[in-house]
């Protein structure tokens, strides 16, 4: 049996990489033809029924999928688009699941009300996986690309909370519908509360941890550690791990070192591209196994897919009738920020014009100075990422249903008391599963180019990146005040090796300069160990004023991230180097 499964495991990561492989060429993403390949195994001779335990897909897969895409989110991108995150991934939820729900209970007479809502719970949650690969190599405009990232992160949250609510009700163990609401709160609040003490926890425990490997050890470990206990409290385990992903992507960096960060995002690329991509190739194999399972005395196999097809309209229609007032209610949000502005404007402007006379008058001025600074670097970015009725039709098309959808639908109870037509149930949400990924995760790439949705401003990100460098480089040539006291050595530096680190940051942002205007490439020195404990420090005082521009919001989360993918590299190879002078 042991050998069985290496040999399965061997044969799907080798489908997994040779299709991802071929994908880039085609322009098709993955997850599509994977679930398409998977159904062709299953008809393999030879090839057994599978069926993989739904609470095995909750329990070990998808905490470390979200975890892993929760610390890639960038919190400034979070905190701008948080009200449409929340309509998209709570509100929409739960409409859709009502939608859906009520439409199942009335084509299926044996179902309850509680079980169809439940089932209308399971194939709410789009997966943002294709959508979001498709969105970044078409180049999709950044804040379209933000309210996928995330919806996808906490639509799963609200549907797994929702489903558990209505298999209570339809099993008869929930007193009244004002219970299932202070459930899902309290569920809610719980979570939260855990996954910020996870993340506070472990990231300080990180942060005094020089060894990469136990670092890594740590950090493979989050994602279960935050979600077992609020599990086992009967909170949502899920919400928990992505507020904890969370804390840590935004605390790494800070807290970690650049080689902690740079092994962590190399980790979970490589988790998340085998889990997400594995789970597809999955739903693709198992429905050789539903349709197997399909009574057809009960809910013949047609009749159960013509269900998933109809329900599949629903919800893409729900989904439409929900973006068109959400992009309504985005603007009237900038109008009412664009006044916000106007009034933070005037009470500053009184404070600049009056002199400060005591210390709290001086902390007040000096809130409202950062309150103002972000708030007006917020408003530029909506401006230029405004979504548009083309962003809406996309934004609209993007629903597809994936992985939550593939383990809820498999976790449902066998008991055909609570839940019958259970074996159709299943089958309606993978027929909604998998038409929506192939239909709209296929036809997505074409919708994109005929709305010309693409945000081909590249000269303007470079620039924008070149000119967060020359802020970052400023910062940095402040050491070169006093090299010697910065980097603690008595003897004077021989001014060559001050030049050297000099002209190195400076370089760095030239090189970038040059691609902006002439994509033309830079190179560097190679650090003696003066020139690379200079260096250190001036990458040390370049972070710190990174992180003063990051929680400004004056520049693009993509240069901020650029700009912070290079300061790691550039920390990570300078201390790999070994022999450094004491810090």
């Amino acid at each position: 049996m042991g050998l069985e499964l290496g040999i399965y495991a061997v044969a799907a990561i080798a489908v997994i990489v040779a299709v991802a492989a071929f994908s880039q060429k085609l322009g098709i993403a993955a997850p599509i033809i994977l679930v398409v390949v998977g159904v062709g195994l299953s008809y393999l001779p030879g090839v057994p029924f599978i069926e993989v335990p739904g609470e095995l897909v909750l329990d070990a897969v998808l905490p470390p999928l979200l975890y892993a895409a929760a610390i890639t989110v960038p919190i400034t991108e979070f905190r701008r688009n948080a009200a449409p995150i929340v309509s998209l991934s709570v509100l929409l939820v739960i409409a859709t699941a009502f939608g859906a729900g009520f439409f199942l209970y009335a084509v299926l007479p044996d179902l309850n009300l509680g079980a169809a809502i439940a089932l209308g719970a399971i194939i709410s949650p789009p997966d943002a996986v294709a959508a979001t690969s498709i969105g970044r190599r078409l180049g999709l405009p950044s804040r379209l690309l933000a309210l996928l990232e995330g919806e996808g992160l906490l639509n799963d949250a609200t549907a797994l909370v929702l489903l558990r609510s209505a298999l209570a009700a339809a099993a008869g163990t929930l007193a009244t519908p004002w219970n299932a609401v202070g459930d899902f709160l309290l569920s809610v609040a719980v979570a939260v509360a855990i996954g910020l003490i996870v993340g506070v926890v472990t990231v300080f425990i990180r942060s005094r941890l020089s060894d990469s490997v136990l670092d890594t050890a740590i950090s493979l470990a989050v994602p279960f550690v935050a979600f077992m206990p609020a599990e086992a409290l009967g909170a949502s385990g899920v919400l928990s791990v992505v507020v904890a992903g969370l804390y840590t992507g935004h605390s790494r960096s800070r807290a970690l070192t650049a080689q902690a960060r740079i092994t962590e995002r190399t980790n979970w690329r490589t988790i998340q591209f085998l889990l997400e991509n594995g789970v597809f190739l999955l739903i693709g194999i198992e429905i050789r196994t539903l349709i197997n399972d399909i009574d057809p005395k009960v809910l013949g196999l047609g009749d159960a897919i013509a269900i998933g097809l109809v329900a599949t309209l629903a919800v893409v229609v729900i989904r439409y009738l929900w973006v068109g007032p959400l992009l309504l209610g985005m603007g009237a949000v900038a109008r009412r920020a664009e006044r916000r502005m106007l009034r933070e404007y005037l009470v500053i402007h009184h404070f600049r014009n009056h002199p400060v006379t005591n210390v709290l008058q001086r902390r007040r001025k000096a809130q409202l100075e950062r309150r103002f600074e972000r708030d007006r670097a917020d408003l530029e970015h909506h401006r230029q990422q405004q979504v548009g009725w083309r962003g809406g039709v996309v934004l609209g098309w993007t629903g597809m249903r994936g992985v939550v959808t593939l383990a809820a639908a498999q976790s449902l109870p066998m008991d055909p008391d609570v839940i019958p037509y259970r074996p159709q149930l299943v089958l309606i949400a993978f027929t909604v599963a998998v038409v929506s990924l192939v239909l709209q995760g296929g036809t997505l790439p074409l919708l994109i180019r005929l709305l010309k949705l693409r945000d081909n401003d590249t000269a303007a990100h470079q620039e924008d990146l070149a000119r967060l460098l020359d802020e970052l480089s400023q910062a940095g040539m402040g050491v070169l005040d006093e090299p010697e006291t910065t980097i603690g050595v008595e003897s004077p530096i021989d001014p060559e090796v001050i030049e050297r680190a000099r002209q190195s940051s400076y370089l760095r942002a030239e090189a970038v300069w040059e691609r902006a205007r002439s994509q033309n490439l830079a190179t560097s020195d190679q650090p003696h160990l003066l020139y690379r404990a200079l260096r250190l420090a001036m990458v040390e005082a370049e972070r710190e004023k990174l992180l003063e521009e990051r929680r400004k919001g004056a520049y693009s989360t993509r240069a901020l991230d650029d700009a912070q993918a290079m300061l790691d590299l550039e920390e990570s190879r300078l201390r790999l180097r070994g022999g450094g002078l004491p810090r």
